[in-house]
């Protein structure tokens, strides 16, 4: 499946997005990896003019509802930062187990790295109406619920 199919087209509309560890590691579930995502969330607001409008951290992936002018670029930028502070921590407490299988599992052509975080694509679903939205948001806060992380949505 070529990347060429997900792209973000309008600027003025907001995006449903998702990103996945490779092999749906859970990476996510550990606090000091999520916070790396959450820094650089306000990181995307602040310096790259990126409106985020809702999302949610799974151990394996996040969700977002997001908007903004070259978000393609902003959103590659921030999964490759990512991804940096993420090895580092890994390599810096020596988690070699969920290392070894970012190595392993890496894609042949991501040549010249050694490991890869991410699954290729964000998946951007345009959201050009106000149901979409809708629907969207009611997708993210039951994204926990459904997995058995939290009892009610407002959790």
């Amino acid at each position: 499946m070529g990347r060429s199919r997900y792209k973000f087209h309008e600027e003025y509309y907001p995006y449903f997005i998702t990103s996945t560890i490779l092999e749906e590691l859970p990476l996510l579930s550990k606090p000091q990896i999520a916070q790396i995502l959450l820094d650089q969330f306000i990181f995307m607001q602040k310096e790259k003019q990126v409106t985020l409008y809702a999302y949610v951290i799974m151990p394996n992936h996040f969700h977002a509802i997001v908007q903004g002018e070259n978000l393609g670029n902003s959103l590659r930028l921030t999964k490759s930062y990512i991804a940096r502070k993420t090895l580092e921590y890994l390599k810096q407490n020596e988690h070699t187990r969920w290392l070894n299988k970012l190595k392993w599992n890496k894609k042949s052509h991501k040549a010249g790295r050694t490991y890869q975080l991410w699954q290729e694509g964000s998946h951007p679903v345009q959201l050009n109406s106000s149901d979409m939205v809708h629907q969207k948001m009611e997708y993210l806060h039951a994204n926990p619920v459904s997995s058995g992380f939290v009892d009610e949505p407002a959790d």
